[in-house]
């Protein structure tokens, strides 16, 4: 069982009104409901989706807190909380934010998200916040710089506790989640197609810059938990077949031009030039499948038409050794 409570709130009674955090929420939902696979199969199952929207939308914050204590009462393999609104900080902590909020400090205290979660059954708890100041998520008041996550728990949000949380140019969205939406559309995605925690975070940090919002990362796991999947860049079977065609992961791959079906009118009237293998043919289109998502290179040519056809060689690169360990250990 894989549970989500989606979170976004543009309309405030007393604080200032928000743009874009009813469209991320939706655009979250959209994107975690089913995977990104041909089938198009369930990945969470009914997302509840709470917003807000202007003029008449409202979250109350008691409702806000009793969907979060029931989203993590249980045991389910995943509990994912998002939230896209209004963030406070203070000297007790952080808060979010809900529709009836006179000022931050009496939205829902970061601690008391972090207790359910860090309580909870469930077997992955992820908190991902597109708020503001919510990098002071799991930070301990008085200890400055240290968080207190339990087993299980990772938590993704767009800012850290200083900043403010950025919309895209023109608004209407957050910069956060639609890199986050990005991610899990397949931007962050592994050679078999999954999408885990620490790929949507490596994904989302390496597109902003040093001088703009910085996303925090923070999680107490022994294995990441894959959050949606989209079609493999490359078949599982050719991902397999590493260990077939490269003995060693340091095995040098010999070709010549009977691996290249493609030839010119000079090299076709060149007898020294072997004809095209057709068995050889077929291996080189996996090599080249290889090459094209980084696994191998060729050696000393600029392409692997060149090295077909120069018989030059080819080899795995640092990328195509660990996913060769991979298979070798059977863990693909």
């Amino acid at each position: 069982m894989r549970k989500a409570l989606i979170v976004g709130i543009d309309h405030y009674q007393h604080l200032k009104d928000l743009s874009g955090c009813v469209n991320d929420a939706r655009s979250m939902t959209a994107a975690l409901e089913r995977h990104g696979d041909a089938e198009a199969s369930v990945n969470f199952d009914q997302p509840r989706l709470l917003t807000a929207a202007r003029p008449a939308g409202f979250v109350a914050r008691a409702e806000l807190r009793e969907a979060v204590r029931r989203l993590f009462d249980d045991d389910a393999e995943i509990a994912l909380f998002y939230f896209a609104g209004h963030g406070w900080v203070d000297d007790t902590g952080g808060f979010l934010c809900a529709s009836d909020c006179y000022d931050g400090n009496d939205g829902l205290a970061l601690s008391e998200v972090m207790t359910f979660a860090n309580k909870s059954a469930a077997r992955n708890k992820i908190i991902v916040l597109d708020s503001c100041h919510s990098g002071v998520a799991a930070n301990h008041p008085m200890l400055r710089g240290t968080a207190e996550i339990s087993s299980g728990v990772t938590i993704l949000t767009a800012s850290t506790e200083e900043q403010y949380a950025d919309e895209t140019p023109g608004g209407g969205a957050g910069v956060f989640t639609s890199l986050f939406v990005d991610a899990l559309d397949g931007a962050a995605a592994n050679l078999v197609g999954e999408i885990t925690p620490g790929s949507v975070y490596a994904h989302i940090d390496q597109s902003l810059g040093s001088w703009a919002q910085r996303p925090v990362f923070k999680t107490n796991v022994k294995r990441f938990v894959s959050l949606r999947k989209v079609p493999a860049p490359i078949p599982l079977d050719q991902l397999r077949a590493l260990t077939r065609h490269f003995p060693t992961p340091d095995h040098d791959f010999p070709l010549d031009p009977s691996y290249e079906p493609e030839r010119s009118p000079d090299q076709l009237a060149d007898p020294s030039i072997p004809p095209p293998d057709p068995e050889r043919t077929e291996v080189f289109q996996v090599l080249q499948s290889y090459a094209k998502v980084n696994l191998l290179r060729p050696v000393g040519a600029p392409h692997m038409w060149h090295a077909a056809i120069g018989s030059r060689s080819c080899r795995l690169t640092p990328l195509g050794k660990h996913y060769w360990r991979l298979v070798d250990k059977g863990r693909l």
